[in-house]
């Protein structure tokens, strides 16, 4: 399992760093009074939505598709990784132009979310998560490794689990901070809020050309071993 983590980090990494949803977990938390609630219920949506999409494409990607060799890292993996790192350097490309978004960029009414509701705030993460299409092929690409991996159903899970857990380390650890300093945070957060909110585009530029350029290596040099 600790190898097919290894192979996880740059997945892991892509999904943990995009801002959009720790400026919507951020301005959820600046709430002194139901901030904590809301905060965690649009983390539980996250983390709800990814286990039902590794439970519905869990199937698709069987590690019995995979027959490429030693190493092979599967044409799917590899195909998911070039599309992946594609339309990270063409949202890189759209950032240094200044092309609208609206994926990434925090849309108005992400100023009212202080008046959404618990519901609302759970329904968020759900909506978050399923808008995303680089999500999606994140996903799909962890589900690939693991299948490939052929760690067995248990530890298969397991493994899939501790991606899901990884992916959300910042939201987890922002969390983890409002409830352990409840008075000191509020300050904390909402500096972390404004800073998120004026470096987005510079944030998301740098994570797109970077984790971009290593997938669209990572699915072309999959593809073209499987080719020879």
């Amino acid at each position: 399992m600790n190898t097919t983590l290894v192979e996880l980090i740059p997945m892991i990494i892509g999904i943990a760093i995009v801002p959009i949803q720790l400026i919507i977990l951020l301005m959820f938390l600046k709430d002194a009074k139901t901030g904590l609630k809301k905060g965690i219920l649009f983390l539980t949506g996250i983390i709800v939505t990814l286990l039902l999409q590794g439970v519905l494409f869990g199937l698709i990607l069987d590690p019995g598709a995979s027959k490429d060799g030693a190493g092979g890292k599967g044409f799917i993996v590899s195909t998911l990784l070039l599309v992946l790192g594609i339309l990270m350097l063409i949202s890189a490309y759209k950032k240094i132009m200044k092309v609208p978004d609206l994926e990434d960029e925090p849309p108005k009414w992400i100023e009212s979310l202080n008046a959404a509701t618990n519901f609302k705030a759970l329904k968020l993460g759900v909506k978050i998560t399923l808008i995303t299409p680089k999500n999606w092929v994140f996903i799909l690409g962890a589900i690939g490794i693991i299948s490939l991996a052929q760690l067995g159903q248990p530890m298969s899970i397991y493994t899939y689990l501790v991606y899901i857990l990884l992916t959300q380390i910042l939201l987890l650890i922002t969390i983890g901070i409002r409830l352990l300093l409840p008075k000191h945070s509020i300050t904390m957060i909402a500096t972390a809020s404004s800073w998120l909110e004026k470096n987005n585009r510079a944030v998301l530029i740098v994570v797109y050309l970077i984790f971009g350029a290593f997938f669209f290596y990572q699915g072309s040099t999959g593809l073209f071993l499987l080719s020879h």
